[in-house]
């Protein structure tokens, strides 16, 4: 191999590495935004039984020709952008166009169902670290050589893989 592919080959090689490490971080940092940015959403309530539309609009006292004039629609199409949004058939571009008429903005994202981004992605590595950990544990015991610290030993092999390929 001429020294021409050589040192092309371990720049290649260096790029594939670092550039997997850059991801890596970004993925990071972005999961610590998204984190910092829903901290309070977990704390917002559950949509209202009628839909957000209508329960906003009967708190601030408007009617449904109120909202339909602002709207320049029917007070009927109204009161089907409500049934449409409490059944979950409405579309953003409508629920963004009937928050502006309220003087309200459309809030619209994901939040995890229990933890933090961060253990959400986590969480395969995790699964997956338990699950062989147990099936190890299992078969020495069946050795009669089961180890007493189990917890610790599926926390250590999660942690080994989560920061396997972290950079140092």
């Amino acid at each position: 191999m001429s020294s021409y592919n050589l040192t092309l080959a371990f720049f290649m090689s260096y790029y594939t590495v670092t550039a997997h490490l850059m991801n890596r971080q970004f993925r990071s940092l972005r999961r610590s935004q998204l984190d910092r940015s829903f901290a309070g959403a977990k704390s917002l309530p559950p949509r209202p039984s009628g839909g957000w539309i209508a329960g906003v609009r009967e708190a601030l006292g408007l009617s449904l020709a109120d909202i339909g004039r602002r709207l320049h629609v029917p007070r009927q199409n109204v009161q089907m952008f409500e049934r449409a949004e409490a059944t979950d058939r409405i579309t953003l571009a409508t629920l963004r166009k009937v928050a502006e008429a309220m003087g309200c903005d459309l809030i619209y994202g994901f939040v995890p169902k229990s933890g933090s981004f961060e253990e959400l992605a986590e969480r395969p590595a995790r699964e997956s670290a338990t699950r062989d950990v147990q099936r190890v544990v299992h078969t020495m015991a069946l050795e009669d050589q089961k180890p007493e610290n189990t917890s610790q030993l599926i926390e250590d092999e999660a942690q080994r893989r989560l920061h396997r390929g972290k950079a140092k």
